[in-house]
């Protein structure tokens, strides 16, 4: 006999896949990480440390 208790807990979403829960929980811990300042001087000084023309280095003779 089965024991009611010992039945794994529904989904939040009855029509979701284990693979489709799967990405809602990633992309939710994604979202939940800590994000880098945008704008400001943080921007303007990661811009600075990329020196002119290292972006393209095969552009240099």
């Amino acid at each position: 006999m089965t024991d009611p208790t010992d039945a794994p807990p529904a989904p939040e979403t009855p029509d979701e896949s284990p693979v489709q829960r799967a990405l809602r929980l990633k992309q939710a811990a994604i979202n939940a990480r800590e994000k880098p300042p945008r704008g400001g001087r943080f921007q303007r000084e990661q811009a600075a440390r990329i020196a002119t023309g290292k972006s393209k280095p095969w552009m240099s003779r």
